[in-house]
């Protein structure tokens, strides 16, 4: 699992366009999706991200296994606003607070394509991302303190920890003969302890690696030195561009079939 979860690496020119360019086009089509409230702008934004699935260079399984979340989530988030979203139109049928109307289900089938269409280039296009190419991009491209982007490395970089040490720690309570036995209520108590333990390891941590850091310069004001240089060229616009086409291409099909909803302002 936590092979699958990391970054994907590969010769596909994807993999070496840089990272910042990459949230850049996934966020343009999340701007776009968020403009509007309806079914049609979603569909054909997903509509398109579909066929740019196979050059992503993200194996099937990896993107399943990343796209798991928002395959639960999506279905879940229409069936809410199917059952409590604002009634309008058309009542097909009502119970107790759940009510099923034409405007509740176009709402629905809004959300839920969103919530692919949204997800889907995020996970394609961080998929392949490096954390320390990113932290390079976030300095040299967009300016950011060096101080800070070092520090959220640094950090992320001890998050695939927290699974070992939460098995560690496990281990080592039943080693000593405290277990989850005891129902639930001992399988609760045994399970906020290790939570906690976990915790104070993870400040422990925390601190020494600030400490690290500190002591080896990380802090200081002066300018830094990069050992790579992040470069921000044809390809990483090209990405931009496409991203930035997509939302654009959604949009003006929403508004040609006069389906075009805004989130602010009069709505249709």
């Amino acid at each position: 699992m936590t092979a699958l979860l990391a970054p994907v690496r590969g010769d596909r020119l994807v993999h070496c366009i840089n990272p910042v360019a990459k949230i850049a086009a996934s966020a343009a089509i999340g701007v776009a999706l968020l403009v509007t409230i309806d079914w049609v702008s979603g569909a054909v934004a997903l509509a398109l991200l579909l066929p740019l699935v196979p050059f992503a260079g993200v194996p099937w399984r990896a993107l399943t296994v990343r796209m798991l979340p928002l395959l639960i989530a999506s279905p879940l988030t229409a069936l809410t606003l199917a059952l409590y979203g604002a009634p309008s139109g058309h009542v097909y049928g009502s119970f107790l607070l759940a009510t099923v109307s034409e405007g509740s289900l176009q709402l629905a089938a809004a959300a839920a394509l969103r919530v692919l269409a949204i997800g889907l280039p995020a996970v394609l296009l961080v998929a392949t991302v490096d954390p320390t190419d990113l932290a390079d991009g976030l300095v040299q491209t967009w300016r950011l303190p060096a101080r800070f982007v070092l520090g959220a490395l640094a950090a992320f970089r001890l998050v695939g920890l927290i699974v070992d040490d939460w098995r560690a720690l496990v281990l080592a309570r039943r080693a000593r003969g405290v277990g989850d036995a005891g129902g639930r209520l001992g399988r609760i108590r045994f399970l906020g302890s290790v939570a906690f333990a976990l915790l104070v390891l993870a400040l422990r941590r925390g601190g020494s690696l600030a400490t690290a850091m500190e002591a080896r310069g990380f802090g200081g004001d002066t300018p830094r030195s990069a050992a790579r240089t992040a470069s921000f060229g044809r390809a990483e616009w090209v990405l931009v561009g496409i991203g930035v086409l997509i939302g654009l291409v959604a949009l003006g099909v929403s508004i040609a079939v006069g389906a075009f909803n805004p989130v602010l302002g009069p709505r249709g």
